[in-house]
């Protein structure tokens, strides 16, 4: 890798020389994220935090596979720390901030602890990442933030308020960043996935339940969610910016 940011054309068009930092890299999407990515010749920033032994083996079998990548293991809701790391970095052209939790009960019920630290990953950490990344991003002009949300922020979900006003935070503040930094042709969009086949929904929908609710009568793979996500990091999304793009069967 070059320790120099690369001219504008080259970082447009030579997608060898693009770093792109996953974070929530070791779970089903994330990791699904960071190979689609580097299959496009990315070099990949595997983000962890407590899962770095599958953070690990996801780089091994990326290099395996002829990719380039590595593991970058912080706290993404510690600020100082997230500041400090990343302006050690290279520059970071591909922010895809996937990471979030969720601590699901009725919001009559909810501890303020189960509040805050939902809010905290997905909300907090966005800030986080993305504003020491952004001025290195402005300066090159050009770079690609890319957001997972949920389809629980598009229509609510009964037990996840936290979730859902979480990644609904995520929509304002993507939208309200795209309109600032388009004219240094950074993008910013949202992902939205639906039900899509992970641990997380194992014992939580059934295949009766998802047909119900899903018109196309199935879990999406993370592999669907990561094939938008690589076609908006990509050169040929250039025009496309400022978008929340559910990927979820047709839920309304």
């Amino acid at each position: 890798m070059t320790t120099q940011q690369p001219s504008n054309e080259v970082s447009m068009t030579n997608t060898s020389l693009v770093r792109a930092l996953v974070t929530g890299g070791s779970g089903a999407i994330g990791s699904a994220i960071c190979r689609e990515l580097a299959s496009q010749g990315l070099h990949v920033l595997v983000h962890a935090h407590q899962h770095s032994d599958k953070a690990q083996a996801l780089v091994k079998e990326i290099i395996a596979a002829g990719g380039s990548a590595e593991v970058i293991c912080f706290d993404i809701t510690h600020r100082q720390q997230c500041q400090q790391l990343l302006e050690q970095l290279q520059v970071v052209q591909v922010l895809v901030h996937n990471a979030g939790i969720n601590d699901d009960t009725l919001f009559a019920a909810m501890t303020p602890k189960q509040w805050d630290s939902v809010i905290d990953v997905s909300l907090n950490g966005f800030y986080n990442l993305t504003q020491p990344l952004l001025m290195p991003m402005l300066r090159s002009r050009w770079g690609r933030i890319i957001a997972v949300s949920s389809v629980a922020a598009v229509m609510g979900n009964k037990g996840q308020v936290n979730y859902a006003a979480a990644k609904a935070g995520l929509h304002g503040a993507c939208k309200a960043l795209a309109l600032e930094v388009a004219s240094r042709n950074v993008t910013v969009n949202v992902v939205a996935p639906g039900i899509i086949e992970s641990p997380m929904i194992e014992g939580v929908f059934d295949a009766q339940t998802i047909a119900q609710m899903v018109p196309c009568k199935r879990a999406g793979t993370p592999a669907e969610v990561a094939s938008l996500v690589g076609y908006l990091a990509s050169p040929a999304a250039s025009y496309l910016t400022g978008q929340i793009i559910s990927v979820n069967g047709g839920m309304a």
